[in-house]
């Protein structure tokens, strides 16, 4: 037996359904994107990894370094100082980073909500799982005859589901009164 049946065994089968889940709704996520936006993701990824940032320093630094000794060597210089061509370079850089970083940000907020909203109908879900556990303890609390049978306010509480439409409505009246004070 290797490690991937030992950890099949130990891994409940509904574990592996849910990972499957998450797997395909990436899958499908995936998907959707249009070439265009494939090829800005990984031109973001490489704008964003240390690698660019070092051959960035490193171009300045060579062309601030190649401009000030090119006269000393008998050489033209490219740039003059303060040198206007490397901060055109560096502005079309600042842009083209900020643009896909952006474009990338609004892909990752889209789906960023789309896990809260899961996050909230499985936290809903769960709320009504444990509320009925709860009426079902307290049912067999009653009907037990050798346990003594007690109001519990707590738990006769925590035993009804909650309810959404009134906890959307606190939430809403909660930011509109945020928002009202920050005018």
């Amino acid at each position: 037996m290797d490690a991937k049946d030992d950890q099949e065994e130990v891994i409940p089968s509904s574990v592996h359904e849910h990972v499957g889940t998450l797997s395909e709704f990436y899958a499908r996520h995936e998907e959707e994107l249009t070439p265009a936006q494939r090829f800005v993701e990984r031109i973001s990824v490489f704008l964003g990894s240390p690698g660019y940032v070092a051959g960035n320093l490193v171009f300045v630094v060579l062309w601030i370094a190649w401009n000030l000794a090119a006269p000393e060597l008998g050489f033209d210089q490219w740039d003059e100082p303060p040198f206007f061509w490397l901060q055109g370079l560096i502005a079309l850089n600042a842009f083209v980073i900020s643009t896909t970083v952006l474009i990338r940000q609004n892909r990752m907020s889209t789906l960023a909500s789309q896990h809260a909203h899961l996050d909230l109908q499985v936290n809903l879900l769960a709320d009504e799982k444990t509320s009925k556990i709860i009426q079902m303890l307290e049912e067999l609390r009653r009907d037990l005859p050798q346990v003594a049978d007690r109001v519990d306010p707590e738990a006769e509480e925590l035993a009804r589901p909650t309810d959404t439409e009134a906890v959307l409505s606190i939430i809403e009246e909660s930011s509109e009164r945020l928002n009202c004070e920050k005018k």
